[in-house]
């Protein structure tokens, strides 16, 4: 295939970069082959994406469109998905889309003269210099490792033509760097092998394969130039090389965005872009309140885990939170916000509430439109954060005497619980999940705080294997103190750091990596830096698909 000679208004860079797209991953809207010698390549999520325009060309470049949508494997993470490589013809007209804008706004008259980084000798025919300077400085941070030579002067060529087809320097050279953004070696992270020196006969990831797999882990973006500069040493290839730099990431305060992005992506936020709660029910989950949902979550996550560095468990037991006025109605509990709209809160020692679990972001996620769901909120638990999957229910499950929640004789959701677990087919998956949930009745569909349900007092006793739990603190403490609380976030933290469904060649290393997170008193940002310098997460390849998960 050749592209032909076409005006800028054809967009010479679409046709170009096809062409890289064919020769690098043929068949692109397929999935790559899985297996043990497959070369891995993952897709940059949105948030990597976004993430790494912003700190290649700054946060003032704006990237508008969407990209295909990952979906959750069961019982997984969203991330796993990227390790699919499936992009839709139309997923790639948004890329091709996105780059024209980014490239268009780089070298407009407001960004040029920082970002260009040179003058050409005519701002209307092409000057060689210039651009090749420009387009190996940028190349280098788009593609996380330099240009081969050819590379580079095949881009320079591009820019040369597109600069003489328009007579413009400028758009010659947004031409060229369209190619770029359309490229599998920036929309996707590709690995790269080497003859492994102490290992003769087997390959290693590159070092810069290794950088980029460290960042798009630690910061969920693309490398910096120190992280690249380490690669260009050889500085990741040792031990202590490494963890000079894993140690100096782990610092960073760019941690705090991969953290956001992983505690998003475990506890299913993306759920709460489509949540719709009945407004005559529930009048105050208003547009604010369904925005600051997650946010409030993160917050707390982020501020406790990261910035104070404290133990996971506290995440079940602590009233430290942040709030907004607009969360405020729905915890019923007064918010004087300061000049920023979010203020940190303690929670009151009487409000019935401590910890993640009794988070609106938690109770009204894992709730139906008009009610509350014990169901639902005990299943959420045991998967999201125990690891435990909850078979799904028979296709011919009758849940009428669930929706009647004005049946007089059934007021409460235990009521009728009570008599749909007497359909044998159903109380096998009920008995693990209910007695859980219903310790969450004293939050409504929305997560505000009652005691009674049509017109009857809620019972929020129930048992989480075998602990007797009286109410939704209680079992906050009880989470916090189960073994596989722990041992499930190292899991998918694992998970999250090879960006694919743990294989059961995995288990063990999941396992170790539980184990050293145990002996870092459960520390989030160590357990981040134990995954990252251990071996099995610069492993070769792709692991086999033993459905581990």
């Amino acid at each position: 295939m050749r592209c032909p000679a076409v005006g800028p208004d054809r967009r010479y860079a679409l046709c170009a970069g096809i062409i890289a797209w064919l020769a690098v991953a043929p068949g692109a809207a397929a999935a790559q082959p899985a297996g043990d010698d497959a070369t891995a390549m993952r897709r940059l999520t949105e948030e990597q994406y976004r993430n790494a325009i912003a700190d290649i060309f700054g946060p003032d470049i704006q990237v508008a469109g969407r990209m295909d949508p990952l979906v959750r494997l069961p019982h997984g993470l969203q991330t796993s998905a990227v390790s699919a490589i499936s992009v839709s013809p139309a997923g790639f007209e948004q890329y091709t889309q996105m780059a024209r804008a980014i490239a268009g706004q780089v070298v407009d008259e407001a960004h040029r003269a920082t970002l260009v980084g040179c003058r050409p000798t005519a701002e209307d025919r092409a000057d060689d210099t210039c651009a090749r300077a420009f387009l190996e400085r940028v190349g280098r941070l788009l593609f996380r490792r330099p240009l081969e030579p050819a590379d580079l002067e095949r881009q320079v060529a591009a820019a040369r033509e597109g600069a003489r087809l328009s007579g413009s320097f400028y758009t010659g050279l947004a031409l060229s760097l369209e190619t770029m953004l359309v490229s599998p070696h920036f929309l996707f992270d590709i690995d790269v092998t080497e003859p492994d020196p102490a290992r003769p006969g087997e390959v290693r990831l590159d070092g810069w394969s290794k950088a980029a797999r460290l960042s798009f882990f630690l910061w969920d973006t693309t490398p910096d130039a120190l992280l690249l500069d380490a690669a260009a040493r050889g500085d990741l290839h040792s031990a202590e090389g490494l963890a000079r730099q894993v140690d100096r990431m782990i610092a960073s305060p760019r941690l705090e965005a991969s953290v956001r992005t992983f505690f998003s992506d475990m506890l299913g936020f993306e759920r709460i872009e489509d949540l719709a709660k009945d407004p005559v029910l529930y009048p105050q989950f208003v547009r604010d309140v369904k925005a600051e949902m997650p946010e409030q979550t993160l917050r707390t996550i982020v501020d406790l885990l990261v910035r104070e560095n404290r133990d996971y468990r506290e995440l079940f037991t602590s009233r430290t939170t942040f709030m907004t006025r607009a969360l405020g109605q729905v915890y019923g509990l007064p918010v004087t916000p300061g000049r920023d709209a979010w203020v940190r809160y303690e929670l009151p020692e009487g409000s019935g509430r401590a910890g993640l679990l009794t988070q609106v972001s938690f109770l009204a996620a894992f709730s139906h439109d008009g009610r509350s769901s014990p169901t639902l909120r005990g299943q959420a638990l045991r998967e999201l954060l125990l690891c435990q999957p909850v078979p799904d229910p028979p296709a011919n499950v009758d849940f009428s005497l669930l929706e009647e929640t004005e049946n007089l004789e059934l007021r409460t959701a235990r009521d009728r619980l009570a008599v749909h677990r007497e359909n044998p087919v159903c109380a096998g998956c009920h008995r693990i999940t209910d007695p859980i949930g219903l310790t969450l009745e004293n939050f409504d569909g929305v997560g505000a705080y009652r005691t009674t349900e049509n017109g009857a007092p809620i019972d929020v006793s129930g048992t989480l294997d075998g602990t007797e739990i009286a109410g939704p603190v209680e079992l906050g403490a009880a989470v916090s103190r189960h073994p596989a609380a722990p041992r499930c976030l190292a899991r998918r933290v694992a998970e999250y750091a090879l960006r694919r469904p743990l294989a059961n060649d995995d288990l063990g290393w999941a396992a170790e990596m539980a184990s050293r997170f145990a002996g870092e008193e459960y520390r989030v940002r160590a357990l981040f830096g134990a995954v990252a310098t251990s071996d099995a997460f610069f492993q070769v390849g792709r692991a086999r698909q033993d459905g581990a998960n």
